[in-house]
């Protein structure tokens, strides 16, 4: 008679879930009247977006578009990646996050290319290299926020 125990635990380990399988997570644009969704691998950094589409033909009910990762939306090196919208109505771009290093970027569809494209990740107080730029540059198109008036 064969031992039962063992053959119970190759049955399990075969059927279990990969441990570690990609997790993502969603953010919507913050624009209120932008209909766009974005997603990140929350392990590689990698941003993707879909939108609903109007079909121009047939009267259908519609179709997702989607935007597959262009110039620095693509994976970057493994760490923990999250997105944050802003709370600004008008902006139709999110940020992408490295919480353990604290780094950023911003990420917006180029729908011309139809991508995602993302700015280079960078940090406050992190030194100034080459194509990154710390502060401002010039005078804020956005509205003062939060203080008195």
């Amino acid at each position: 008679m064969r031992p039962i125990l063992p053959t119970l635990l190759v049955c399990a380990t075969l059927s279990a879930p990969p441990a570690l399988a990609s997790s993502y997570e969603f953010v919507p644009a913050p624009q209120n009247d932008l209909n766009r969704m974005y997603r990140i691998d929350k392990v590689t950094g990698e941003v993707t977006s879909c939108q609903y589409g109007l079909q121009e033909s047939g009267g259908g009910i519609g179709q997702t578009v989607c935007f597959g990762a262009g110039e620095g939306a693509g994976a970057q090196p493994p760490s923990e990646y999250g997105l944050v919208a802003s709370r600004h109505a008008r902006e139709a771009g999110v940020f992408r996050v490295n919480y353990r290093t604290g780094e950023m970027s911003i990420c917006f569809v180029l729908v011309k290319k139809e991508q995602v494209v993302c700015t280079q990740q960078s940090r406050p107080g992190a030194e100034a290299t080459e194509g990154v730029q710390t502060g401002r540059t010039g005078p804020s198109a956005t509205p003062p926020q939060g203080g008195r008036p």
